[in-house]
């Protein structure tokens, strides 16, 4: 029995990752900077260590390293971008020991993580995905766009450090008091939030995508209700850029759906996104096939059958009992 290592075990795409690799067979570990208890898919795992924060990268990458080895793992599954980062840079060792990291290649993802390489990437690669203006902070000297702006990290994720700017003055007070060399600038573009899961494999090359259309989400843009539908001139679009960035296995990439109907590129996301359950539930086992492209085995195709809306609902679960009150006071 293959074992998988799943970190950060708290993010929304542990359930399905779990539900789909169990089925399968696999033996699963999972880790978290919080103790087991904390968190319900913790509890879920057939080992569970808590380790560092990936910010604290030497204790952390020393923690990954050591559950490899004591529990023999075959396959990790990174579920944040900030980890990604960091065992991306970080390859060599899990090469040697035989740990397949199921992520795209560096070169890859260096483009990914980068909001305004992205931007710059696919203007000049894929004529067919239409981008968003993009320009790094601290080269504006005068502002060509009218209000309202988006300012966010360049690679920033889950929304966080974004900032909407409706006037000069909230502007000029922004532009004083963040880093600029940290922050890219686009013109604000009106409407819902689109997304294509997308599974690939390099050899055979061959693209598979999903496409759903938020109707509900949390203000860091995890979708609650969406609605599946098929867009092929989207996905053709979608496929052919998945291409060009050479990533492997699941990624997904987001769109804005504007007024003029036309889908513009906002980013792309290397991992399991918050909804890839609805894409399972589509009809489409986004996990399953994630593994399969870094187990050269040939992934499945993707039969639309109808349109349907999907919405998720949360859950409660007793993990622990007669339990110190002290020990919710720290995280270890």
């Amino acid at each position: 029995m293959e074992t998988i290592l799943i970190t950060s075990t708290g993010s929304v795409a542990t359930d399905i990752t779990i539900k789909s690799m169990k089925r399968m067979g696999y033996r699963i570990i999972g880790c978290n900077i919080y103790a087991k208890e904390w968190v319900v898919e913790s509890c879920e795992m057939d080992g569970f260590y808590q380790i560092p924060p990936v910010t604290k990268d030497l204790e952390y990458l020393e923690a990954i390293k050591k559950i490899c080895i004591t529990e023999n793992i075959n396959y990790i599954f990174p579920m944040i971008d900030y980890e990604i980062d960091f065992l991306s840079k970080n390859r060599e060792w899990f090469k040697e020991n035989n740990v397949t990291l199921c992520i795209s290649p560096k070169e890859s993802l260096e483009i990914i993580r980068n909001k305004k390489v992205l931007q710059d990437f696919v203007k000049e690669n894929c004529p067919l995905t239409n981008t968003i203006p993009t320009k790094l902070l601290k080269d504006i000297e005068i502002l060509e766009w009218d209000f309202p702006v988006v300012c966010k990290p360049y690679s920033g994720r889950s929304s966080q450090g974004l900032k909407y700017i409706y006037n000069q003055q909230e502007w000029d007070d922004f532009v004083k008091n963040v880093d600029k060399n940290s922050y890219i600038v686009e013109p604000f573009i009106d409407g819902p939030i689109v997304v294509v899961e997308v599974v690939r494999q390099p050899k055979p090359n061959k693209v598979v995508a999903v496409t759903r259309r938020e109707i509900i989400s949390t203000p860091h843009g995890c979708s609650i209700t969406v609605v599946v539908y098929q867009d092929n001139e989207l996905e053709r679009a979608t496929k052919i850029l998945a291409e060009k960035l050479n990533v492997i296995g699941d990624v997904n990439f987001e769109y804005i759906l504007a007024p003029d109907g036309k889908y513009y590129l906002v980013e792309c996301n290397p991992r399991f996104s918050a909804g890839c359950e609805f894409a399972c539930m589509a009809g489409y086992d986004c996990v399953e096939n994630h593994i399969k492209c870094f187990q050269g085995k040939m992934i499945e195709d993707f039969h639309f059958k109808h349109n349907m809306i999907i919405s998720r609902k949360y859950e409660e679960y007793i993990t622990a009992v007669d339990c110190d009150v002290p020990y919710f006071n720290t995280i270890k």
